[in-house]
């Protein structure tokens, strides 16, 4: 069946709203059916093949990041030495993994052992370096020695991966890195069943140490397009639709369903920045690498036309890297507002001269680029093709590329692009640990910024910024290492991303964690469940 253009689609669902349906088909139960457009795969905690949101239900880590800082969870207190070195943690007492394992000291230890057998992996995660030991002198108290003093430990600890505890029954041979036997973490969900590619099934865990989920399960259904989405959610078939980005929910639906006023909509606050990606590496992207073509473009996109158009004016339009609230990033940096004159005057200034067909041409050869994108994100395409009339405009050819998923990540890999849609992590994450990812050749960003002079320098950089005590100094280092790469104009800041969540008006409890990969299913829950 050939499908619908989205706005033809979302046409329908009004026209359907409006005829009476409203998504009311479905009696409020106590379980919740949230749409994804991804399986679950496989949630080991260990390791990268799963979806976060569903890790996040089953394994917890030693503490949280909340808007008020880093708070106790699995671990009731801790006490850090003078030095920095040691982190002690006492362990909340009475809690089980959901196969009845008591979970104490031992079982903390091996997790993180598990962890650190596949040191490789988590090289993103420089924490993972720092562990120079640890051990369980009693069952409620655990001992985290590290080789420097590093101030992001608390935060890596409470993030999604790989800092989660699964039961040792779970592990083969005390390791997770080749797979796991079972996946019985101490979350307030167990998984009760899965059917690859089709559907997944988290029931409410009875032995829960915490408070206890309102709803009695949530079923994970599999819905690789849009478009089904909109239409099961208008049918009653699902009740929810939450993502952080254009391939859940694009900013154009969102803003359409919050007008017709028949589902309730939230969107978080700012949490995450929206760019492009410019590859400055001379092999793989021969115009990118050019600073003035960098340069140009930077002028020629017009950010306030995308936030206004494509994202329909749900998010702000961004002139630096990371939003001003982000730890460490207020920094005085020059702006780059839009003006096709003056990107042109760069290029002319480069030895640039615009062709008969209007396109600039130095050397020989075409100022022409190729854009890569996620041909599932709607989102990303729409961002790409404004783009590129902004870039026609001052005489710079853009194609428009769309590929697989899994190929638009080995292209990332691997550095064979001109350009690429990129969204940093948010919180807790920004700016810390996606600075350190930023040295690890798998990332789009690493890719991106091989061919700048500096790099081997900012990369040392952002090193000791992991392990430097003084406040003062990592304030410094955090300004030199933005400061570098906004003159660099490897990143084409778009927006300030939010997560945004549609659903049931019956639906209550709906939010947002810190982390926009986490989903609170734990506190929803139907009006007049039956």
């Amino acid at each position: 069946m050939k499908k619908l253009p989205v706005l033809l689609a979302l046409s329908v669902i009004s026209a359907a709203l409006l005829a009476g349906c409203g998504g009311s088909g479905k009696t409020d139960s106590t379980e919740l059916r949230y749409a994804s457009m991804k399986d679950i795969r496989n949630i080991n905690p260990h390791l990268y093949l799963g979806e976060m949101a569903a890790q996040a239900m089953v394994f917890e880590p030693l503490v949280v990041s909340t808007k008020d800082g880093i708070k106790p969870w699995l671990a009731e207190s801790w006490t850090i030495s003078p030095d920095g070195h040691t982190y002690t943690f006492r362990l909340r007492q009475g809690v089980k993994y959901s196969d009845g394992t008591p979970f104490d000291a031992e079982s903390v230890k091996l997790n993180i052992e598990a962890v650190l057998q596949n040191k490789v992996r988590h090289a993103w995660l420089d924490f993972t370096n720092e562990i120079a030991s640890v051990d369980a002198p009693s069952p409620d108290t655990v001992v985290l020695k590290l080789h420097h003093a590093y101030y992001p430990t608390l935060t890596e600890l409470s993030v999604t991966r790989p800092f989660r505890f699964i039961s040792p029954k779970c592990m083969k041979s005390g390791s997770t890195k080749d797979g796991v036997t079972c996946l019985s973490g101490t979350g307030p969900w167990v998984l009760s069943e899965h059917k690859q590619n089709q559907y997944a099934v988290f029931t409410a865990n009875p032995s829960y140490w915490g408070a206890k989920p309102k709803l009695q399960s949530v079923r994970w259904t599999v819905m690789p397009d849009a478009q089904t989405m909109l239409m099961a959610l208008q049918k009653g078939e699902i009740d929810l639709i939450f993502g952080s980005d254009g391939d859940q929910i694009t900013s154009d639906t969102f803003a359409k369903l919050q007008k017709e006023g028949q589902y309730a909509v939230l969107a978080s606050d700012p949490i995450a920045s929206r760019a492009v990606l410019l590859n400055s590496n001379p092999k793989n992207a021969p115009v990118t690498a050019d600073p003035a073509v960098r340069q140009a473009i930077q002028r020629a996109v017009n950010r306030k036309a995308i936030t206004e158009g494509v994202l329909n004016g749900l998010e702000s339009p961004a002139e630096t890297l990371f939003a001003k609230n982000v730890p460490g990033c207020d920094v005085p940096l020059k702006p780059r507002p839009y003006d096709p004159a003056a990107a042109e005057k760069i290029l002319r200034s480069d030895g640039w001269q615009k062709g008969s067909d209007g396109i600039y041409i130095k050397n020989g050869k075409p100022c022409e680029v190729t854009f890569w994108f996620n041909s599932n994100n709607t989102q990303e395409k729409a961002i790409a093709e404004a783009i590129q009339s902004d870039l026609a405009k001052v005489g710079i050819r853009m194609n428009i590329r769309g590929e697989e998923k899994q190929a638009y990540l080995d292209r990332q890999r691997t550095g064979k692009f001109d350009m690429q849609y990129s969204l940093s992590w948010g919180a807790p994450y920004d700016p810390q640990s996606y600075f350190s990812s930023w040295r690890i050749p798998a990332h789009g960003d690493f890719q991106a910024q091989t061919g700048l002079p500096d790099k081997a320098l900012i990369d040392r950089e952002i090193t000791s910024l992991m392990t430097e005590q003084s406040e003062t100094k990592r304030a410094a280092m955090i300004r030199d290492i933005l400061t570098r790469i906004h003159d660099s104009a490897v990143y084409v800041p778009i927006s300030y991303s939010r997560t945004k969540a549609v659903y049931r008006t019956s639906l209550s409890g709906v939010g947002f964690r810190v982390s926009q990969y986490e989903i609170p299913f734990e506190d929803m829950f139907f009006k007049n469940a039956k």
